[in-house]
């Protein structure tokens, strides 16, 4: 991959780094999709300083609460739907079908990574996907304008499954919800065998999925940090970058 145009010390060791790797992987995190439009989570004015996440358990025992979680999904639609991949997501789109990256380990939600061109199969989301919905009983996958056309009918009502009249939900993992066991075992995988571990835009502090990096440096990885703000794994990484993750992959995109 040879890099254009004018860039920092940092962005030319990245460049060695992309250049000689093999059988790389991506991590990403909310950080590589906010110059899309998708509001990040944890950071100030993000979307948890506004409304407190609604656990898995009371999305279960509560109609109210699935209401609430449902409206909360709508009313970020717009910004969903008006999303086009940015130029981290290009980049490690080229750089999956230039065979350096193994794959693509997200904790995103927003199918972004797929929009860019990456294969479906290479990209291993650990939160789930927000595009679709599906029963939690029966496994029944709903799509997002039949969900919001009967939540509408009914006033603001979520809808129940037609097969089992179990409860929809976003195809997303929430907080108190199993990890999905296939993809964690794919990215552990993916992470022991891998050559350099590019963490991006992730502010690495939700576990189990934060142990990736960790793992991957322990197993004899290049580990590499990208993101605006600091993480308690810095101090352990080959190279750091704190910038936007759109200018740093700018020159690779």
């Amino acid at each position: 991959m040879t890099p254009v145009g004018d860039i920092k010390p940092e962005g030319e060791a990245l460049a060695r780094l992309l250049a000689g790797m093999r059988r790389g992987v991506a991590f990403t995190g909310a950080g590589i999709s906010t110059e899309c439009g998708i509001p990040d989570f944890r950071s100030p004015g993000g979307l948890w300083t506004r409304n407190r996440p609604i656990d898995f358990d009371a999305f279960l025992a509560s109609r109210a609460m699935r209401d609430e979680a449902w409206r909360r999904r709508f009313a970020m639609e717009e910004a969903f739907a008006k999303a086009r991949p940015g130029r981290g997501h290009r980049a490690l789109a080229r750089l999956l079908a230039e065979g350096r990256l193994a794959g693509i380990v997200t904790q995103n939600i927003d199918g972004l990574h797929q929009a860019s061109g990456a294969p479906p199969e290479d990209v291993i989301e650990l939160h789930g996907n927000t595009t679709y919905a599906t029963c939690l009983d029966c496994g029944r996958r709903y799509e997002l304008e039949w969900v919001r056309a009967r939540f509408e009918a009914e006033s603001g009502a979520a809808p129940d499954c037609e097969e089992c009249a179990g409860p929809i939900k976003s195809a997303t993992i929430s907080f108190g919800q199993p990890m999905p066991a296939p993809a964690m075992l794919r990215a552990r995988e993916l992470t022991q065998g891998c050559d350099v571990f590019l963490a991006i835009g992730s502010s690495l502090v939700v576990w189990p999925a934060a142990g990736f990096p960790l793992e991957a440096k322990r197993n004899g990885a290049i580990l590499v940090i990208i993101n605006r703000e600091p993480t308690e794994l810095d101090d352990i990484a080959d190279l750091v970058i704190r910038d936007e993750i759109g200018e740093v992959f700018a020159p690779f995109a």
